[in-house]
């Protein structure tokens, strides 16, 4: 059984990362970018007593994909895609945002119930060019 769990997480694993390797790169859509950060923190019920990870975003290669696979391994079908957020926040030139999801997955019969709250912080270069919404 553990083998096989191991197998769909790799699956999940490699088929994120397939899609960040297709995705537009962030600097393509945020050209003004110069940091982000997302520190998150996942658990059941209330967020704040779960342990928190940051991750740094290489503004210069990374994907303008924002995907966050559920902590639970025994979730099926779940995780957390934040892109549209994240883009929405980086285009309108905000520094920092927050914002809390629920894991669409299930645990056998039963909905996840995990939730995860994303804290952004973003730095932009100076510009004389207003942000706006870039072409795709």
């Amino acid at each position: 059984m553990k083998s096989r769990r191991r197998s769909e997480a790799a699956t999940r694993f490699d088929e994120r990362r397939q899609r960040e390797r297709e995705a537009q790169r962030l600097r393509d859509r945020v050209p003004s970018l110069a940091t982000l950060r997302l520190d998150i923190a996942e658990g059941h019920g209330a967020i704040d007593a779960g342990p928190k990870h940051a991750r740094i975003v290489m503004v210069e290669t990374g994907a303008a994909l924002f995907e966050l696979a559920c902590a639970d391994p025994s979730c099926r079908g779940g995780g957390y895609d934040i892109t549209v957020a994240v883009m929405r926040g980086l285009l309108d030139g905000k520094a920092h945002f927050e914002m809390d999801r629920r894991c669409e997955g299930s645990v056998g019969p039963a909905a996840c119930g995990r939730n995860v709250h994303v804290d952004v912080s973003a730095t932009y270069a100076a510009s004389n060019e207003p942000l706006g919404r870039r072409a795709s």
